[in-house]
């Protein structure tokens, strides 16, 4: 389960999903402390090269466009890390059923976090290369919302699977376990002040997740 770019390069990988409407993701997502990414325009692109180069902030500057089912992103957004948009923790989400089991619309995700500006390795122009650790920002995300009071319950399901050198569309390295977490959001804004249930995996799943802490401890990552 990995996203596309518009050249249709495998992008990154879908690691976070939502359960809730348009309305409960813009009200934990403002809870959380995070930012709508504005449109790519010329203005928008502007304004995103001055704050990297003069460290100025823009909270909500644009993100580029990623595909998952042949859709661009329904949403965007992204916590600003520093003076810049050097650096960012961002989420792109696509909604990908109306109505799930929960009775509630379904949505996927790729949480990750650009911890430098370069150059492409695919197409040689300036953009941000992601931390390699995408499940660390999984986890980051899913506590930002967990912390807000936003999130009922939280949840495994598999997505991509393990991955120790994957890349995304930009030449980023990434290593993954392979698992999406899945955040039921509370209702109408309700704030929670309890943490959330947390569903435990399936043994298989379990399982895996070991071998594969395993592996990355061997391996230094």
């Amino acid at each position: 389960m990995v996203t596309n770019t518009e050249r249709g390069i495998p992008g990154d990988p879908l690691n976070v999903g939502l359960i809730g409407d348009r309305e409960d993701i813009i009200r934990a997502m403002h809870a959380g402390d995070w930012y709508p990414a504005d449109p790519i325009t010329l203005r928008s692109s502007i304004d995103i090269i001055g704050s990297v180069v003069l460290d100025r902030p823009y909270d909500a500057a644009p993100v580029s466009s990623l595909f998952y089912d042949g859709r661009r992103e329904d949403l965007a957004y992204e916590k600003p890390v520093g003076t810049s948009a050097r650096q960012r923790h961002h989420v792109r989400l696509w909604r990908v059923l109306q109505t799930g089991v929960e009775q509630r619309p379904v949505w996927l995700g790729s949480a990750t976090f650009d911890k430098s500006v370069g150059l492409s390795e695919y197409t040689g122009q300036v953009t941000h290369e992601i931390d390699p650790d995408i499940d660390a920002e999984r986890d980051f995300f899913s506590t930002s919302l967990s912390n807000a009071g936003m999130v009922e319950a939280i949840y495994l399901v598999s997505g991509v699977g393990p991955t120790l050198n994957g890349r995304n569309g930009e030449g980023s390295r990434y290593y993954t376990d392979g698992e999406i977490r899945m955040l039921t959001l509370v209702p109408d804004g309700q704030r929670r002040n309890l943490p959330p249930e947390t569903l435990a995996p399936p043994p298989f799943i379990q399982a895996k997740d070991q071998a594969w802490h395993g592996i990355k401890n061997m391996l230094g990552y």
